[in-house]
């Protein structure tokens, strides 16, 4: 049997009890290195294999080989499904035939962050990585162009790293052509983990806001408001 499993931010408290459970019934972990260190001690019983970054074949492929005499859970950061293994897996998977995959949900950034900044997801929104590893950037460029122009919320992952220091401040200005510069904004930083950071800021501070890897940046749309310092999107309840 193979789980991928959402792991959440990777405490504890954020995984969700069928996580919790799948990992519990698996005799091997496998995962990206850096999540494996988020639940070892938790499970600190249990065998993993581990792989850096680049490699998500190499250890899908592993994992996929290794279920086929053991149960094997693939651990995935939030939800395997968004920017996660769960895809892959069923990619690779027609050469294992008699592989057993089950999908383990988890509660992906976007929510988690989302709750501690206080609300912003509660209309409609798009969820877009900067990461230009595997997608072109004329694709990211594009979407980016058409979430701000019909005015969804806007969920970036992967918002700058080393190679990328300037991608964020290339998306605001995406979204600036369309929004205006007060538009209510935030960013959550190490979500459920030590050294959690957030912040509510305007569209324009946010373009000059250094971020990393790490931070979950959330773009509102034009009724998202700042109520009690947290970043709220009405939905229209009150106008009912």
């Amino acid at each position: 049997m193979l789980y991928i499993v959402g792991i959440g931010a990777g405490s504890r408290e954020g995984m969700t009890i069928a996580a919790q459970q799948a990992i519990e019934r698996s005799e091997l972990i496998v995962g990206y290195t850096k999540y494996a260190e988020l639940i070892k001690e938790y499970f600190p019983d249990k065998n993993y294999f581990t792989t850096g970054m680049k490699q998500e074949r190499d250890r899908v492929e592993a994992a996929l080989k290794e279920s086929g005499n053991k149960t094997v859970s693939l651990i995935c950061s939030g939800d395997p499904q968004l920017f996660g293994m769960a895809g892959l897996a069923y990619e690779l998977s027609p050469a294992h035939p008699d592989a057993k995959i089950v999908v383990v949900p988890g509660v992906t950034a976007a929510f988690s962050g989302g709750a501690v900044l206080g609300s912003p997801l509660t209309m409609d929104f798009a969820v877009i990585s900067l990461s230009d590893l595997l997608t072109p950037a004329e694709k990211i460029r594009k979407r980016l162009e058409c979430a701000a122009e019909c005015d969804m919320v806007i969920v970036i992952y992967n918002p700058s790293s080393k190679s990328r220091a300037d991608y964020l401040k290339k998306a605001c200005d995406i979204v600036l052509k369309h929004r205006s510069g007060d538009t209510v904004c935030g960013y959550v930083r190490n979500i459920g983990r030590d050294g959690q950071e957030s912040r509510v800021l305007t569209l324009s501070q946010l373009r000059d806001t250094a971020v990393d890897m790490f931070t979950t940046v959330y773009i509102g749309n034009s009724e998202t408001r700042a109520i009690n310092g947290k970043m709220v999107t009405p939905r229209g309840y009150r106008n009912v």
